[in-house]
C-alpha cells in the first residue's frame, strides 16, 4: 500500500508564500505511473481539489481561486510532489493533502479533481493564513 507524507505546512501572514512537499513511503517513487493532485479541507466542508497533474502529459489543472498563485510540480529524480503557494490568502487556510492514482480507468485530473478518484493519500499538513 503506497503511503504519502506531506510536509511544509505552517502559519503565515496574508501575502506570504509556502512550498508543500509530498514524498512516498517507497524509495524513488516512479511518479510517471501516477496522476497527482493536491486537495485541501476545512472543518465542515468536503475535501476540495485545488491542483492536479495528469499522468500522460503532465498537464495541470487549478481551481479558479488559486490560478496564478499555486503551482503543482513533480521532481522525478527524488519522487517528490510539490505545491508552491504564493500570495496566500486567509481563505487558503486548511489541511492540505497530496494524492496519487495509478489511473486504471479514466484520468482523474480532468475538469476538476475529485477525492473519490484518487487511491493513495497522505496524512495532511496544516496551512494557516492569518494576520
Amino acid at each position: 500500500q503506497l503511503q504519502l507524507v506531506e510536509s511544509g505546512g505552517a502559519k503565515v501572514q496574508p501575502g506570504e508564500s509556502l512550498r508543500l512537499s509530498c514524498v512516498s513511503s517507497e524509495w524513488n517513487l516512479n511518479l510517471d505511473i501516477y496522476s497527482l493532485a493536491w486537495f485541501r479541507q476545512v472543518p465542515g466542508k468536503e475535501r476540495e481539489g485545488v491542483a492536479c497533474m495528469r499522468r500522460a502529459n503532465y498537464g495541470t489543472l487549478y481551481i479558479d481561486s488559486v490560478k496564478g498563485r499555486f503551482t503543482i510540480s513533480r521532481d522525478k529524480a527524488t519522487g517528490t510532489i510539490y505545491l508552491d503557494m504564493n500570495d496566500l490568502k486567509p481563505e487558503d487556510t486548511g489541511v492540505y493533502y497530496c494524492a496519487a492514482d495509478p489511473v486504471k480507468g479514466p484520468e482523474p485530473c480532468y475538469i476538476r479533481p475529485s477525492a473519490e478518484d484518487y487511491k493513495f493519500w497522505g496524512q495532511g499538513t496544516q496551512v494557516t493564513v492569518s494576520s
